[in-house]
C-alpha cells in the first residue's frame, strides 16, 4: 500500500495516483536486465522478452493483439503520435493537408488541443465540437459537423476535469455511416485517460482506431504510455532516430517502466468493478453533503454519466485557487482543473463549455478519489471545506 503523509487526505488522483507497490516490484524484478531490447545477443534477447511480455499483458487487457500496441513516454506522446502522426502521414500521401477536415471535441485535454492547433498550422481545417449542458458530446452533434473531406475525429473517452463518459460507440456508428455514404475513411481517436480504471477496456467494442493510454493515470510509473493502432490506420513518426516500435517511435524502450505499467494495469483492471461501486457511493454521498452545506454550489457535468471517482464543483464568490491552498494547508489535496493547465489560465475551458454563469469556470474545484479514499476522509474534507468557505466569506 501507499500513503500521503500523516493525516493528509489526497483528493487529486486524477492528476497523479501513486505508484502501486506491485508495479515497483515488477520494475525491480527486471532492473537487472542490462541489454538493449534491440540487440541480438543474450542480454538483448532477455530484455526484449521482458518488454514483449509487458506488451502482451497490456494488450490482453485492452482486447487487442500485441502488435497493435506501441509503447510511448505517456499520454501526451501517444496523443501526439496519433494526431500529428496521422497528419504527417497524410502530408506524405497528399503532399498537403489542404482540403482535409478534422473534428475534435472542445473539452479535450491540452495535449490533444495543442495537436489540433498544429494540424491547423499545417493547413488542415479543424472544427471543434461543443458539448451539451451535461458535458456530453452527442453523436448528432458530431454528425452535424461531418463533411465529405473529414479525415479524423478525436473525442476523449472520459473528460479529465468533469469525468463525463462520452458515447464512443454511438459516435463510431455515426462515422461508419458517413464513411459508407461518401466512400471515405474517417479515423477515430480517443484519449482514454482514466477511463480504463473503471470501465471495461475492449478497444474493438468501442470501435476506435486509435486509443491513447498512460501508465501514470493507472497507478503505474510515470514516463511510459501506449498507443493502440488499428490495422486500417497508418501513421508517420513524430520522433526520428531508430526503428523501434514498428518504426513509429524512435528511442530505446524502457523495459522496467513497461513492466511496471503492465503490473499496475493488471491489478486495477481486476479491481475496477469493486472500486467503481465503492468510490461511486463515497463520491455521491460527498456531493450530497456539499450541496447541503454550501449555498450556491454547482456540480459541473452530469455526475450520473461521470467516472465514479470524479466530482467537479464551482462555488460562487470565492476563488478556487484560494480554496485549494486553504485545503492544502488543512491537509487536503485537491485541484482546480487539469494539473497540466494549472497556472496557465484562470478559467476552465471545460466548465466554460458547459454554459451557465461565467463565475462557474473561474471558481472550480476538482475532487478525484482513489484506492485510499475512505468515507470518514471524505466527510472530514467536506467539513473542512465548509469551515474554510465560512471564514473566507466572513
Amino acid at each position: 500500500m501507499f500513503g500521503f503523509g500523516h493525516n493528509r487526505i489526497y483528493f487529486d488522483y486524477a492528476s497523479a495516483p501513486p505508484v502501486l507497490k506491485e508495479a515497483e516490484k515488477a520494475m525491480l524484478e527486471v532492473s537487472h536486465l542490462k541489454g538493449n531490447p534491440g540487440a541480438i545477443h543474450k542480454e538483448g534477447v532477455e530484455a526484449k522478452a521482458a518488454l514483449e511480455k509487458a506488451r502482451e499483458d497490456i494488450a490482453r487487457i485492452l482486447g487487442v493483439r500485441s502488435r497493435e500496441l506501441l509503447f510511448t513516454s505517456g499520454l501526451t506522446e501517444s496523443n501526439n503520435l496519433a494526431i500529428v502522426g496521422y497528419a504527417h502521414h497524410l502530408e506524405r500521401v497528399r503532399r498537403t493537408l489542404k482540403d482535409t477536415h478534422w473534428l475534435v471535441s472542445a473539452i479535450e485535454h491540452s495535449s490533444v488541443l495543442a495537436c489540433f492547433a498544429e494540424v491547423e498550422r499545417l493547413g488542415g481545417d479543424v472544427t471543434y465540437i461543443e458539448t451539451d449542458a451535461r458535458g456530453v458530446i452527442l453523436p448528432d452533434a458530431v454528425a452535424a459537423k461531418l463533411r465529405k473531406e473529414t479525415v479524423f475525429v478525436s473525442v476523449g473517452w472520459a473528460n479529465n476535469e468533469i469525468g463525463v463518459v462520452q458515447p464512443l460507440r454511438d459516435i463510431a456508428a455515426v462515422l461508419r455511416i458517413h464513411e459508407k455514404e461518401h466512400g471515405t475513411d474517417v479515423i477515430f481517436h480517443t484519449d482514454a485517460g482514466q477511463a480504463p480504471l473503471y470501465l471495461p477496456t475492449s478497444v474493438h467494442s468501442l470501435a476506435v482506431d486509435l486509443m491513447s493510454i498512460g501508465s501514470n493515470k493507472l497507478y503505474g510509473p510515470h514516463g511510459v504510455g501506449a498507443l493502440h493502432l488499428s490495422n486500417r490506420t497508418q501513421l508517420a513518426p513524430v520522433l526520428f532516430g531508430g526503428k523501434q516500435e514498428r518504426g513509429l517511435r524512435a528511442g530505446t524502450e524502457n523495459v522496467a517502466l513497461a513492466a511496471g505499467f503492465a503490473a499496475a494495469f493488471s491489478i486495477v483492471a481486476k479491481e475496477r468493478g469493486f472500486e467503481s461501486k465503492r468510490l461511486g457511493a463515497i463520491r455521491d454521498t460527498f456531493a450530497e453533503e456539499l450541496l447541503r452545506g454550501i449555498p450556491g454550489l454547482v456540480v459541473n457535468g452530469d455526475v450520473k454519466l461521470a467516472l465514479p471517482h470524479m466530482l467537479n464543483v464551482s462555488i460562487p464568490d470565492i476563488s478556487g485557487e484560494y480554496v485549494t491552498l486553504a485545503l492544502d494547508h488543512a491537509g487536503i489535496a485537491v485541484s482546480t482543473k487539469s494539473a497540466c493547465r494549472e497556472g496557465e489560465e484562470s478559467v476552465s475551458h471545460v466548465v466554460a463549455a458547459l454554459g451557465g454563469d461565467t463565475w462557474r469556470a473561474k471558481n472550480t474545484l476538482r475532487f478525484s478519489l482513489g484506492r485510499e479514499t475512505r468515507e470518514d476522509g471524505a466527510r472530514r474534507a467536506g467539513e473542512v471545506l465548509v469551515r474554510i468557505l465560512k471564514k473566507g466569506k466572513s
